[in-house]
């Protein structure tokens, strides 16, 4: 959600931009907040000036009175008493005011000069890929048969129970899910990040405060007859932390991270290798948020995605960053890249992660503001990054630590959390 005074002094500058993000249905909304806008601005000022003039009147009538002119002053009395201008005006603001809001909600953030153009991820740019691809010259099967060499999951049980796009781990592989969840949560604590465990639920104004109505009608549960939504990452709780406050500066930048389950529709039909575990209607992750100072927004943006970088390459997952385009980016989104790990049975990367700057589109909506030294209250800025998501995770690991006689390699990091196990051995 852009700033409306930026608007409108630039609107050839929201309009460019709306451009770059191939919706151009979106600009008569541009044309449409400056006409209402206007209205609104308009009716304030009409307003201000009957009340000043109320104001004054009831001043005279006040001396009136004390000189005895009761009748003239009851005269003018009875013409101040009409408020029906007044009223007429307010719902004029308040129309107005809404058509603004709905509209502004819809218009896009100002994306970072750097962002890529394009309508749609096949525009995605690599930026850099860390450690060697690998495929082996053995085969590696789907990721679910195996699991299943380890009495690691049950899909059919798991669909009796709740439906397509959920599931049972079990054994030493949830076990390993759960501690590579251990893992990052202490990886990110070592980062110097307080550690959170969140609502997993939310109200309303905090769900249209962190994403755009796209995204909302794609991903959120809702539950019926409550004002609450299940969150689709922990990463709309955590920033709805902060809803209404006023920060003072020297506590900047908050950096938290964050463990919770997730929960997303998922909407659509997907293919084979979306499957399985990969595109699921609940998972668990482990997530980070940073509130802080804008001109510290972008330092923290590249902090942040190499931290998952480094998480993943101290499991021996090679993995690569891809800066997404303009058409790809979700409208609260100044910049965004994806974490990709590397599939050996795929020979391809695919996505396990997303690292993105809001700027202040999310601390506008919010209302989350800082108190500066000298005195003066502005925005922050919001950041937001995959530390891992389990089971999906799961996949590249499971893949890249595969050894041809079935086994699976525990790398060092994750052996405190398993037991002291050194490899994972099938049943089957």
């Amino acid at each position: 959600m852009i700033d409306i005074k930026f608007l409108r002094e630039n609107p050839d500058a929201v309009r460019e931009n709306i451009k770059k993000k191939f919706q151009d249905a979106k600009l008569p909304l541009v044309d449409e907040v400056i006409e209402y806008d206007a209205k609104s601005r308009a009716a304030q000022q009409e307003a201000d000036a009957i009340r000043a003039d109320k104001k004054k009147i009831s001043k005279q009538i006040g001396a009136l009175m004390k000189q005895g002119k009761k009748e003239e002053a009851q005269a003018i009395k009875e013409k101040v008493a009409d408020n029906s201008r007044l009223d007429e005006l307010d719902a004029i603001k308040r129309e107005a005011d809404e058509i603004v809001r709905k509209d502004m909600m819809l218009i896009p953030q100002i994306i970072d000069p750097s962002v890529p153009l394009g309508p749609d991820d096949s525009c995605n740019v690599e930026i850099e890929k860390f450690g060697e691809p690998v495929v082996p010259d053995f085969e590696i099967p789907y990721h679910t048969d195996i699991m299943k060499r380890f009495n690691g999951i049950d899909l059919d049980a798991a669909g009796d129970v709740a439906g397509n796009g959920f599931y049972y781990l079990m054994g030493d592989i949830a076990r390993l899910h759960s501690a590579v969840i251990s893992y990052a949560r202490d990886f990110m604590i070592g980062k110097g990040f307080t550690y959170c465990v969140p609502p997993f639920m939310i109200r309303s104004r905090v769900v249209t405060g962190v994403m755009s109505f796209a995204e909302m009608d794609a991903m959120m549960y809702k539950i019926e007859g409550e004002d609450l939504y299940l969150i689709g990452t922990s990463e709309h709780s955590m920033i709805g932390k902060f809803i209404d406050q006023i920060i003072p500066e020297e506590k900047l930048p908050q950096t938290l991270t964050s463990y919770s389950p997730c929960f997303r529709k998922e909407k659509g039909a997907h293919g084979i290798e979306e499957r399985g575990v990969y595109r699921i209607h609940q998972f668990e992750k482990q997530e980070m948020i940073v509130v802080c100072k804008p001109e510290e927004s972008m330092d923290w943006y590249n902090k942040m995605w190499s931290y998952t970088v480094e998480l993943f390459r101290s499991m021996d997952i090679p993995v690569r960053t891809l800066e997404c385009c303009s058409g790809d980016l979700a409208d609260l989104k100044v910049k965004s890249c994806d974490v990709e790990a590397w599939s050996p049975r795929q020979k391809k990367y695919f996505e396990v992660g997303s690292c993105s700057n809001l700027g202040d589109a999310q601390a506008r909506r919010l209302q989350i503001r800082v108190n500066g030294a000298n005195g003066k209250k502005y925005l922050a800025h919001t950041l937001n990054n995959t530390v891992v998501a389990p089971p999906r995770m799961l996949i590249a690991f499971l893949e890249n630590n595969l050894r041809a006689d079935g086994s699976v390699a525990i790398p060092e990091v994750l052996r405190p959390y398993m037991g002291g196990m050194t490899e994972l051995v099938p049943v089957n």
